[in-house]
């Protein structure tokens, strides 16, 4: 079969497109999943470059979201048959396992998945839709509403708001009832964000977002009737030089939301403003499955949008991720092979 795939760790240049791969042949419990759209997450670039403590079996090929036809029922694979459109969970709940990384993923024509990790793709949902859906979209939902528990009324700033997590984030939060700061590191960008219902947003390159929220809500104090200046929630997946900066911005009682850190997950740490004025600083790790349903219930009901910024052939597998990597993405880069 035809797949991109990374037989070292390192640059852009690992990943090959190469058009003889070995077919996955299906097991005890397996399906063979005919790929018609994969979409990547900043996720695959950390398993190209490497990741400190996690091993990934070589040759590897990446993409978690996977979503296509079925085109091949193992044994013990019940309830499922050949032309079924599915959805993969990229979470083995089961045996362990993560899709593109400790096992073949979605860069190939073909590939095999757990039949106790498939999802019905609802009428009226695209292949391309749905694969953008769990890792970016499922995390966002655990993030804004499982955890964060985002409501009507409150003023919510999102950091890095262009990308898969970013956009969902925002319409989540609109759903909600709140008000959105939406930063993004162009201007055109910013005027996307504000098309998909952004209140108000900020070009982080050109301006201090730390300076732009004291100016709209005021800076946060606990003297003086204080207590509301700043926002009530921050998402910061980001990390890096714009974590003490998220916790400076909240207001008392304030919750900053974090489920990664692609500009770095060592900052310089300021504990006084979490203890000062009582944050709460929430985690969130992935998705459960019924993230995964609730997320395609909202997409085939026309209350999600979901962003595919580009669609690319596998051949092009590489340049797909490196637009990732460069952050030249609103919304999702899906992968049709």
């Amino acid at each position: 079969m035809r797949a991109a795939v990374v037989r070292e760790h390192g640059g852009p240049d690992r990943l090959n497109f190469e058009s003889n791969f070995p077919d996955p042949r299906p097991g005890e419990g397996d399906v063979i999943v005919a790929v018609k759209a994969a979409s990547l997450n900043y996720h695959d670039v950390f398993t190209r470059r490497g990741m400190p403590g996690i091993k990934v079996p070589m040759p590897a090929i990446m993409g978690l979201d996977v979503a296509g036809e079925i085109a091949e029922v193992g044994p013990g694979a019940a309830g499922w048959r050949k032309g079924d459109r599915v959805l993969v969970d990229p979470i083995n709940r089961i045996e362990g396992g993560l899709m593109g990384e400790t096992v073949h993923g979605g860069l190939a024509e073909l590939c095999k998945a757990r039949a106790h990790q498939l999802v019905r793709i609802p009428d009226g949902v695209s292949f391309s839709d749905a694969a953008a859906l769990p890792v970016a979209y499922g995390t966002a939902l655990r993030m804004m509403v499982t955890n964060g528990h985002v409501a009507k009324g409150e003023k919510v700033l999102i950091l890095g708001a262009s990308g898969g997590v970013g956009v969902c984030c925002l319409q989540l939060a609109k759903l909600a009832g709140a008000e959105v700061i939406a930063c993004a590191g162009t201007d055109a960008k910013a005027r996307r964000l504000a098309e998909l219902g952004a209140d108000k947003t900020i070009n982080y390159v050109t301006h201090d977002f730390q300076d732009e929220i004291y100016k709209l809500y005021g800076k946060p104090t606990r003297r003086g009737g204080g207590t509301d200046r700043g926002v009530d929630v921050v998402v910061n997946y980001t990390g890096g030089d714009t974590w003490v900066k998220s916790l400076k911005v909240l207001r008392v009682g304030g919750r900053l939301l974090t489920c990664g850190a692609t500009a770095g997950f060592d900052p310089t740490e300021d504990i006084r403003f979490i203890w000062t004025f009582e944050l709460k600083v929430l985690g969130s790790n992935g998705w459960m499955r019924s993230d995964i349903e609730k997320l395609l219930e909202l997409v085939q009901g026309g209350k999600l949008k979901v962003l595919v910024d580009r669609t690319f052939k596998l051949e092009e597998a590489r340049e797909a991720l490196r637009t990732i990597e460069d952050r030249e993405v609103f919304g999702k880069i899906v992968v049709a092979p």
